[in-house]
């Protein structure tokens, strides 16, 4: 829980800790190195975080506040997150800084709208299929019923055995 809470956050500190108390665990299950490679996502989740919250902080800060160990990497770290696109911001290579670029309010613009339609459209589509398998096909019922002579001698074999039987019941007293 620590290991995952740390991650999410990017606080490489508490993914450190929790790294060192459960090595031996981790070692045991086989997941040292996958928990090893957790380490750069970490780091990603801290730049993200200290993007979003700054909009020009210096390399040296932000390695600061990312608690790297070497922070001389901290400019080829941000390159690379800029590059995979975990951020959206720009190096001063000269001032050492990172510049983030403003995120825009992105419903100020059309774009939640088109996709609200869409998925009402989607609801709306698989509420009509849903009706359509549901109903039954025309004249459907008709192949169950029989023809006009069939049921008419069925009903005069019927009025027959009700006579005959009426019949019996009469001789009977």
């Amino acid at each position: 829980l620590k290991l995952v809470q740390a991650v999410r956050l990017g606080d490489l500190a508490a993914f450190r800790f929790a790294m060192d108390a459960h090595a031996q665990t981790f070692a045991a299950d086989g997941n040292a190195t996958l928990v090893m490679r957790l380490r750069q996502n970490v780091i990603r989740a801290g730049l993200r975080n200290i993007s979003l919250a700054y909009s020009c902080v210096s390399l040296k800060d932000a390695a600061a506040k990312l608690n790297l160990d070497h922070p001389e990497d901290m400019e080829s770290i941000a390159a690379k997150a800029i590059r995979d696109g975990v951020i959206d911001a720009t190096i001063d290579h000269a001032a050492g800084v990172l510049i983030s670029k403003e995120s825009h309010d992105v419903y100020t613009t059309l774009e939640p709208q088109h996709a609200f339609h869409k998925r009402i459209l989607f609801c709306l589509d698989l509420h009509n299929d849903s009706v359509k398998a549901m109903s039954y096909p025309p004249d459907a019922h008709k192949a169950e019923l029989a023809d006009a002579d069939t049921i008419k001698e069925r009903q005069r074999e019927q009025q027959e055995l009700a006579q005959s039987l009426a019949e019996e019941e009469d001789a009977d007293f």
